[in-house]
């Protein structure tokens, strides 16, 4: 029997597992959410040499979003009250068009995210939908938000166990850490956290049609501009419940791929002269931003901060329950998020180890989702891939190697700073680095535990530290703007407590083969560097039983030396807090 018109296959999530162990050519085949697979190729002749050569193809940063936006343009957005059948509603959605994929999630109510074949679709709900007439007036604006309601009484609520509801699956630290006990390495238990806290493609797309919504009026003014995702939302490095930023991008506006015979003259269109680009940028933004406030349903709590250094529009996309950053011609971050996203994908232990000292970064405060005097998120970042750009051998090429890979099309110069890299992962060769996270995570705190941040920069263009052109605490160059200071909000406390729990964590990492296999019972590894500081009695009896063991420690590698009658042994100067 044939299947009913409303049955569709659940939307997958791309979650991958990995495994407990890693070898040569690790990172070639663990690449993840960006590889090209085409359908029912692996029963083809040749399937197995065919889904070699599909695996290793890599999409381009810039495919990912065209591809991102493309789908986003064939997505609606549908609100509906208690107690409709999701079934009904993709039933019905279904009479418009073929259906790509779906899911259903509550937020500030009931929503389903449904993405069709094709656009003409979206003009065909578009045509019998209304504006609903009311005693409160409104804005009529055909955008691709709907609510659907019955036109007679519901009756009895129907079962819905059948589609369940996404969930956006953040998991308290106390779970997270029972879950990485029971991990059976440092390893694992870091690709543990990474699959728990990495975006799913359910909220992938939502970021994406965020963008595209707010791009529907923002082409009110400008017909040929583009909204697009960028920073955490698609550097790979996103977590569950980042802001969404937003770059309104104009540059296509006025341009043809080929030129254009007008006859005898040249044909331009007349503008409005700005001073400066920043300042047509903060009127575009302003004006944008005004639109937003007015006109677009679900966005709330509008702020202009126009006069930052790149000026931006802040508000809250109710539907998609995303806090949103919008700018425009502000390049240089989209590139750093291609160069991010890059180094995301070129080898799995990179995601994974950044994930991981981002999250033991927030669980104690020396990050903080509040400006201020903390180490930024994109500034960790920058000092973990420099830490793997500093390993014998290298695990991440440098930006000037990636560079002199580089082809014409990669060439790129925005505001005369060279942003030039290259886009194709599979021309980079792969590393021949073979270490485990087990080894790079207690090797990353033992690294910036000892690094001499009282004279050095980190520079991830050249690999290499340089000395400080400024007395700034902690100086980290952009990577484009190379004569900029990243970490400059960055004060000389904030840089002490990264230094003083970067080296008790190397000495707690360091006590795994010692503390590991008691069953689960006591935090061992990322676990144990996980636990917040302590708080109440039982927790400062922890701490003073830790400290002991220390002593302890220190004390048998003392009179170890004595007895062996080696001379004297460097000791570290690390405090015993």
């Amino acid at each position: 029997m044939a299947a009913p018109m409303w049955w569709l296959p659940p939307l997958l999530r791309c979650r991958p597992r990995f495994p407990a162990t890693r070898g040569p050519g690790h990172g070639q085949a663990r690449r993840i959410s960006t590889e090209v697979v085409v359908q029912g190729q692996s029963q083809a002749a040749g399937g197995e040499e065919a889904d070699s050569e599909v695996s290793a193809r890599i999409k381009t940063f810039t495919e990912v979003q065209a591809e991102g936006l493309e789908q986003a343009q064939k997505t609606v957005l549908i609100s509906y009250p208690t107690g409709i059948s999701k079934k009904s509603i993709l039933q019905y959605l279904s009479h418009h068009g073929r259906i790509n994929s779906y899911f259903f999630y509550k937020g500030h109510g009931h929503h389903a995210m449904v993405e069709f074949s094709e656009k003409e679709s979206v003009g065909s709900l578009q045509d019998v939908a209304q504006i609903a007439g009311s005693s409160v007036p409104g804005i009529p604006f055909k955008s691709r938000l709907f609510t659907l309601t019955p036109r007679q009484s519901l009756g009895q609520a129907l079962d819905e166990t059948s589609i369940p509801d996404y969930q956006h699956p953040t998991i308290p630290m106390e779970d997270l850490v029972q879950k990485l006990c029971c991990a059976d390495s440092i390893s694992n238990q870091l690709y543990s956290l990474l699959n728990e806290h990495q975006l799913t493609e359910e909220n992938m797309k939502l970021r994406f049609l965020a963008c595209s919504l707010i791009q529907d009026l923002a082409r009110a003014y400008f017909p040929e501009c583009v909204v697009k995702p960028f920073g955490s939302s698609v550097s790979t490095f996103g977590k569950l419940g980042c802001d969404l930023d937003m770059f309104l991008d104009f540059d296509e506006i006025g341009k043809s791929p080929t030129p254009k015979k007008t006859g005898p003259f040249h044909v331009e269109y007349q503008i409005k002269r700005m001073p400066s680009e920043r300042a047509a940028t903060q009127k575009i933004l302003s004006v944008i931003g005004e639109c937003i406030a007015n006109f677009s349903p679900g966005c709330t709590h509008i702020q202009k901060i126009l006069d930052a250094r790149c000026p931006l529009m802040r508000f809250f996309h109710q539907p998609t329950g995303f806090h949103c950053d919008l700018t425009a011609n502000n390049r240089i971050a989209l590139r750093s998020s291609e160069l991010l996203y890059i180094y995301g994908n070129f080898d799995s232990r990179v995601r994974a180890l950044v994930f991981g000292i981002r999250c033991w970064a927030r669980t104690h405060g020396i990050t903080s989702s509040t400006s201020g005097p903390w180490i930024t998120n994109f500034s960790l970042t920058m000092m973990v891939l420099f830490f793997l750009q500093k390993r014998k051998p290298p695990i991440l090429p440098t930006l000037a190697e990636l560079k002199n890979l580089a082809d014409a099309e990669d060439k790129h110069v925005i505001g005369g700073h060279d942003c030039t890299f290259v886009s194709n992962l599979n021309k980079i060769n792969q590393t021949e680095n073979t270490e485990t996270l087990d080894v790079l995570l207690n090797e990353f705190f033992e690294y910036f535990g000892n690094f001499d941040f009282g004279s050095k920069s980190i520079n991830v263009r050249e690999g290499k530290e340089h000395s400080k052109p400024e007395p700034s605490p902690l100086y980290i160059q952009n990577p484009f703007e190379q004569t900029l200071n990243i970490s400059a909000n960055v004060n000389q406390n904030q840089l002490d407590r990264f230094v003083a729990l970067a080296r008790e964590c190397a000495w707690i990492l360091q006590q795994v083969n010692q503390d590991h296999g008691q069953g689960g019972k006591q935090p061992w590894g990322l676990a144990a560097i996980l636990v917040p500081p302590v708080i109440g009695s039982k927790k400062k009896m922890a701490k003073s039983m830790l400290t002991s063991a220390r002593l302890k420690a220190l004390l048998d590698s003392l009179r170890a030396d004595i007895a062996n009658k080696k001379g004297e042994r460097a000791f570290s100067s690390w405090s015993l807090k």
